[in-house]
């Protein structure tokens, strides 16, 4: 009997009104030959309909050719969906590949904080353990994802907030998850409050929404502690005053650095493509923020070693 050969199938489950076009595309550009079916507006209770679906009709080799991408800029409706989707999975004969992305949230959170890891092992600062980060904008989809990998990966994290309680809950959920406390909220309702928010950190990332400038040349001076800076917007005005999007560990002012958005987000591309890649190697398994930044810091440590080396 001939066995079928299975086409790569990605599924998007997103919850907001529009399906992110820029994951379809790393998807498709690296596997030319797939499809994309995208679901909208999914909820943790359309999402086991969904699964089961995709799941039985392809069979068990079919399944492991069928891979999940669940997205959107809610976060919580974002893992509600995921632990929805994960829970049919369970009670199925089979399940397959899960990548969790959440408009780029997870790989460009990665990608920050692996170039700022890179940056400090570059400048013979050590790694991140004990550092003093803060992440301006710390509650936004990228800035909760780096405040919680700061947080594994042993620093002191400060998280900065409009809302003190909003700020809280996150930080709280953090702290919860790595088992000690590591984040701390500061309000920064208005710009002078970010100098405060900034005094003691050696490594800031400024991960705020694109066009808002987040961090002034008076932010700096006043900085005395800071050595690493980055940025993850690329639309003017960019989120730190005199760091360019393309900057690479360029120096700002005397001993700080500075690491721009596009920088960045070459990374986070890299760090994308890598997940997608590798959830479809493989059968099953969950592709999230942890996947990412293993991704990422793994490419920054052969970086380093090929140049030391030379």
């Amino acid at each position: 009997m001939v066995q079928p050969n299975f086409k790569t199938v990605f599924v998007f489950l997103d919850t907001d009104k529009y399906c992110s076009p820029f994951d379809m595309l790393v998807a498709v550009d690296c596997f030319p030959d797939s499809m994309i079916f995208k679901y909208e507006n999914v909820t943790s209770e359309d999402a086991p309909k969904i699964v089961f679906d995709l799941l039985f009709p392809r069979g068990p080799a079919g399944a492991a050719h069928t891979k999940i991408f669940i997205n959107g800029s809610n976060f919580e409706e974002v893992e509600k969906v995921v632990a929805a989707t994960q829970k049919a999975m369970n009670s199925a004969p089979w399940g397959n590949s899960i990548i969790v992305d959440p408009r780029g949230g997870y790989s460009t959170a990665a990608a920050a904080v692996a170039k700022t890891f890179g940056a400090s092992i570059e400048k013979n600062w050590g790694n991140l353990e004990g550092k003093k980060v803060t992440v301006l904008a710390g509650t936004g989809p990228v800035g909760q994802t780096a405040a919680r990998i700061y947080a594994t990966e042993k620093a002191d994290v400060t998280i900065t907030s409009r809302s003190l309680a909003k700020g809280q809950v996150i930080a709280d959920k953090i702290n919860a998850e790595v088992g000690i406390q590591r984040v701390k909220v500061a309000e920064v309702s208005k710009p002078e409050h970010t100098i405060t928010a900034i005094r003691d950190a050696e490594i800031i990332l400024a991960a705020g929404a694109g066009g808002v400038q987040l961090l002034t040349k008076a932010d700096i001076d006043s900085a005395t502690k800071c050595r690493i800076i980055g940025d993850i917007n690329a639309i003017k005005p960019l989120g730190v005053e005199g760091l360019g999007s393309n900057d690479d560990c360029i120096e700002l002012k005397s001993g700080v650095f500075g690491i721009g958005a596009l920088t960045i987000g070459k990374l986070k591309l890299k760090t994308e493509t890598e997940m997608i890649k590798r959830a479809t190697a493989e059968s099953q398994g969950l592709f999230d923020y942890s996947i990412a930044y293993t991704i990422a810091k793994d490419a920054i440590l052969k970086k380093l070693s090929k140049v030391a080396t030379k």
